[in-house]
């Protein structure tokens, strides 16, 4: 078993620290990364609005330390047209505003080994192969080694309810019948995987934009590892881990950030908290994880209304060219219009 290095009541001390507070002690983890492996470090970023406020305080650090701010960017396919013109647009913003080298380095997911070693991959390419991401991460690799494996495969017993471990399948049964391939590996090979191979071709220890309030998996992670994982296989550093998407807007609003438009406006509610007038989260447009949750509109619903063209695609039959995600979203009893 893993000791871990923080506790719950840790994380929960460090999320009701206030707004200055967290912006000092986030700088205070970046500068003692960029110590740690002699400014040899760059920003994993999405183009997203965590990842924005990321790179504003890493080239804060960068112009102290007078260093170099690398901004590395994977173009899957996936992300809304309005965060890759951001991708193109902020390095520059950054240099300028804090008088600091600034390289954005945009890549692509490839074929890692075999005959095809080198060949670009696409979305398309990952759901036809693996499977469609579905549910949540755990769920679908649940699914998929079960289909892979059979009944003698371990989670069988936590979709029929044999086995009471940590996870709890049972209402999510009905996908091992799913007409359709599901699978957990969108995420690695599209993201993971180019980010370790540009880390170990760069030498370079990157700075990640997640924070412990998006799920389990991450805070978890955190509790293991804290902002600074200098131990893990693959070290990183998570600066913003405790913070919370409140901070973020309140930084995009207090330091006046550009950031994409598809968010719409950041506004104050009655209570005070902020709030986006367009989409709240930007993950990949195409993935379904977690969408069974959202209230409607949900994100399928809008992505009708901002982008009907990627919509019309992802819905679209596989026979007729498309991703065919309407089949699935209807298996899983999500409206997608």
């Amino acid at each position: 078993m893993v000791e871990k290095k923080h506790t719950t009541d840790d994380l929960k001390e460090m999320q009701s620290r206030s707004f200055g507070d967290k912006v000092q002690t986030s700088t205070a983890k970046i500068i003692e990364a960029m110590i740690r492996y002699d400014k040899a470090m760059y920003v994993s970023f999405s183009g997203g609005k965590d990842s924005t406020v990321l790179a504003d305080l890493v080239a804060k650090v960068c112009k102290l330390l007078n260093c170099k701010l690398t901004l590395w960017f994977s173009d899957t396919g996936l992300e809304f047209p309005e965060l890759r013109e951001h991708v193109k647009s902020y390095g520059e913003y950054l240099r300028n505003k804090y008088d600091i080298e600034v390289e954005t380095v945009v890549e692509y997911p490839k074929v890692s080994r075999g005959k095809d070693k080198g060949k670009r991959i696409s979305f398309k390419d990952v759901i036809f192969n693996y499977g469609y991401p579905v549910i949540s991460k755990t769920v679908s690799r649940a699914v998929s080694d079960v289909k892979k494996l059979g009944e003698n495969c371990w989670f069988y017993g936590s979709f029929t309810g044999r086995e009471k471990g940590f996870y709890n399948y049972t209402n999510y049964k009905y996908l091992l019948d799913a007409p359709f391939k599901i699978s957990s590996k969108c995420c690695d090979i599209m993201k993971k995987n180019p980010a370790h191979q540009f880390n170990k071709k760069s030498g370079l220890i990157p700075f990640i934009g997640t924070m412990a309030s998006e799920s389990l998996q991450r805070k978890n992670s955190w509790l293991k590892s804290g902002c600074n994982a200098f131990e893990d296989r693959n070290p990183s550093s998570r600066p913003m881990s405790f913070w919370t998407e409140q901070d973020v807007l309140e930084y995009i609003v207090r330091y006046e950030l550009p950031y994409p438009s598809v968010y719409g406006k950041i506004l104050k509610d009655e209570n005070g908290k902020y709030y986006t007038t367009g989409y709240n989260r930007t993950g990949c447009m195409f993935c379904a994880y977690g969408c069974h949750l959202e209230k409607e509109p949900n994100r399928f619903q809008m992505l009708k209304r901002t982008h009907p063209k990627a919509w019309e695609y992802c819905m679209k039959s596989v026979a007729d060219g498309g991703l065919g995600l309407k089949t699935v979203l209807e298996y899983i009893g999500v409206k997608s219009e």
